[in-house]
């Protein structure tokens, strides 16, 4: 039996959405945020050393990083769903989407978090010059890098459907958390159409809204 280590709010949704979408039996054990600091609690490092979610384990083997999860979900499990044909243009799409969620998107999606804290938490004393540092390098790095990925995203989506091509693959799982990400800083309708036409036929999927009541309630943090 496949069990998802499920931290709340958290990157571990789209393992629930993609276990509904196989059709595939699995526990989830549900872990809580700090309330202070909102990282995951000591208890998940007894799982995987980086105490880090999301983690699957399954008949002993142990399975951590969203995207390795994901293929490793899809290569046992999937029976050809989910994933292009060898060879096909799909596939290649597939492929650079599936690593584009996490390796480009993702990054400039914490850093602004990270920033949005840094403003907010620093003592008073030097919360001015904190929020000075903060809005340079969001304005000078974050902030271009951040509408230059969402950019490339919404012109991709004018070509086709779906990111991979015109069925929803793995890779489209992997996509919907940098764009739930970047929608709730703010809605995507006026400046990215496509962006926010895609969450809507992402959370309007059966097996999205089963994996919601699954893994509880689910806002991600901004």
């Amino acid at each position: 039996m496949i069990t998802v280590h499920h931290l709340e709010n958290s990157r571990s949704q789209r393992v629930l959405w993609l276990l509904e979408e196989l059709g595939l039996p699995y526990e989830v054990k549900r872990y809580e945020r700090d309330a202070q600091t909102n990282l995951a609690p000591p208890e998940l490092k007894a799982v995987h050393p980086l105490g880090k979610s999301p983690v699957i384990t399954d008949d002993g083997e142990v399975v951590a990083e969203t995207g390795a999860i994901v293929e490793y979900l899809v290569e046992c499990y999937g029976n050809g769903r989910l994933v292009p044909p060898a060879g096909s243009p799909e596939r290649r799409r597939y492929t650079y989407w599936m690593h584009m969620a996490e390796g480009s998107a993702m990054p400039f999606v914490v850093m602004t978090l990270i920033l949005n804290r840094i403003e907010t938490a620093a003592p008073w004393l030097i919360r001015p010059i904190a929020k000075a540092i903060a809005g340079q390098v969001r304005a000078g790095y974050v902030g271009p890098g951040l509408k230059g990925c969402l950019d490339y995203m919404e012109s991709e989506l004018g070509r086709r459907a779906w990111f991979a091509g015109d069925e929803l693959t793995a890779a489209d799982v992997m996509m919907s958390f940098p764009v739930e990400a970047a929608a709730a800083r703010g809605s995507l309708a006026s400046d990215y159409p496509r962006l926010a036409a895609f969450l809507e036929r992402v959370h309007a999927r059966s097996a999205y809204q089963r994996a919601l009541e699954r893994g509880g309630p689910y806002a991600l943090l901004t």
